[in-house]
């Protein structure tokens, strides 16, 4: 019985393991052979298209996940492209125009709290847009994609018209609207859509990647262009909040429409998954890396135009220091990561964080109206780099063919950023205290930034022994 085909065995294999219990099951090993024992019989069967084995109940067959096919993009693979991009837009975009709302806040309808507890609305916003990640990937990877971005859909849209009918000077109708409410549904619509991404390409993961991550730049640069003309119309707060609230409502459903996952769930594997993911060290130390990154790399967004301000750049450039920035970043979150699908997305993460942390230093020469600018689009640029890059270096730690654990890293990565997120802007503020130390904020987020650059030239030798090249 050598060497018959597995169209003509399969029948007879499940037939026997259906009418007799003495006989051993099949099992795959590696995905490239079965082998079954009858007595002293041995039967080898050559490995043949996996839908064949459908038609089998016995354990062993199920466990057999063969690698998946990218196609590198097609009209799906791009259309999900678009979909993420105009939900990066929805989502990523808005935390990072969170500025203007600050502004607002502090000089009319929460006029009565200081800054820092302002502040605290859009921290809650952008820590739970990351820790929803974790629950949010683990529930795609069980097959329930579908339900979580229409439920998250949902509560930012709620959150945003509850959001527009909060009365001035109560500040937990706002924290629980804007911080809670609006922060919750950005986390179950980000974070999935990265992963839904990687479903289409392998090649140029990054560069997709990259291309979903800018449209959070694109949003960082439009909306608060937009925001700041409706408040300041006659539309006022409400309307203006409720015409945003239209707009994204509007994006969000065709982004719904445009995202389809691609890979099937993997429903049983999740509990597994998660205990292998904990065991490997390299990827742990990879997460901290991430994590300093992530606590200093956003410390020039928040205080550039009050650093160039203080040093007597004209007020009417600096408001559009942060545009620029942005602008910059928009190249950086695309650029990099086409190198990066050549030279591999940890390799271009190291190099993008190294110059990031230098450029910190240099933020001590904006000064001038020309220091200002320069430094807004280098760093932007390179910053840029290491936003659209911790996710697809992800990629570097993840050995399964089937990439079924692929989500749940990403989730676990984004938690690990969501308290560095939380807590690295406060840090920096509580070191330039009042007398407005500068030297000491800009310190601490270099170093930061350093730090994490060395905790993955730490584990890049094991990345690439793992992978088998230097391109990871």
């Amino acid at each position: 019985m050598r060497f018959i085909p597995r169209l003509l065995l399969a029948p007879l294999l499940c037939s026997m393991d259906a009418l007799s219990s003495t006989n051993e099951k099949p099992s795959f090993e590696g995905g490239s052979s079965l082998e079954t024992k009858e007595s002293s019989q041995n039967v080898t069967v050559s490995a043949a298209a996996p839908d064949l084995e459908s038609g089998c109940n016995s354990p062993s067959s199920q466990e057999l996940t063969p690698a998946p096919e990218f196609s590198e993009g097609g009209l799906q693979g791009w259309l999900s492209v678009l979909g993420g991009a105009i939900m990066s837009f929805c989502t990523f975009g808005v935390v990072q125009s969170f500025g203007v709302y600050q502004d607002y806040y502090t000089r009319v309808s929460l006029s009565e709290k200081t800054a820092s507890e302002i502040s605290w609305i859009g921290s809650a916003q952008v820590f739970l847009l990351f820790a929803i990640g974790l629950p949010a990937g683990k529930l795609m990877e069980m097959g329930y994609y579908r339900h979580t971005t229409i439920a998250g859909t949902l509560i930012y849209s709620i959150s945003m018209f509850m959001l527009s009918l909060v009365q001035p000077h109560h500040y937990y109708q706002t924290f629980l609207a804007q911080g809670v409410g609006v922060g919750l549904g950005m986390g179950m619509l980000f974070l999935p859509t990265l992963t839904i991404t990687s479903h289409y390409f392998r090649k140029r993961r990054s560069l997709a990647m990259g291309v979903v991550v800018s449209g959070g730049s694109i949003g960082g640069y439009l909306y608060p262009v937009l925001l700041n003309n409706v408040f300041s119309s006659s539309a006022g707060y409400g309307w203006g909040i409720r015409a945003v609230g239209f707009i994204t409502l509007g994006l969000l459903i065709i982004a719904n429409f445009l995202l389809r996952p691609r890979l099937p769930p993997k429903r049983n594997s999740a509990q597994a998954s998660l205990r292998t993911i904990i065991k490997d060290v390299p990827f742990l130390f990879f997460m901290l890396g991430a994590f300093l990154l992530f606590l200093g790399v956003f410390v020039p967004f928040f205080y550039l135009q009050l650093y160039a301000v203080l040093h007597g750049v004209d007020v009417r450039f600096s408001k559009y220091a942060i545009t620029i920035m942005n602008a910059g970043s928009l190249l950086g979150r695309t650029l990099p990561n086409i190198v990066a699908d050549r030279y591999g997305p940890l390799n271009v993460l190291i190099i993008s964080s190294i110059f990031t942390g230098s450029l910190i230093f240099a933020m001590f020469g904006a000064t001038s109206l020309a220091g200002v600018a320069a430094f807004s689009v280098f760093y932007g640029f390179f910053s840029g780099g290491v936003v659209s890059l911790a996710a697809p270096a992800v990629g570097s730690f993840v050995t399964n063919p089937d990439l079924s654990d692929l989500g749940i890293r990403i989730g676990m990565t984004s938690f690990a950023l969501a308290f560095a997120l939380l807590t690295g802007n406060p840090i920096a503020g509580a070191l330039l205290t009042s007398e407005r130390h500068w030297q000491r904020p800009l310190s601490f987020a270099a170093i930061a930034v350093f730090a994490g650059a060395a905790c993955h030239l730490s584990v890049w030798k094991a990345s690439v022994a793992r992978r088998g090249k230097k391109t990871v």
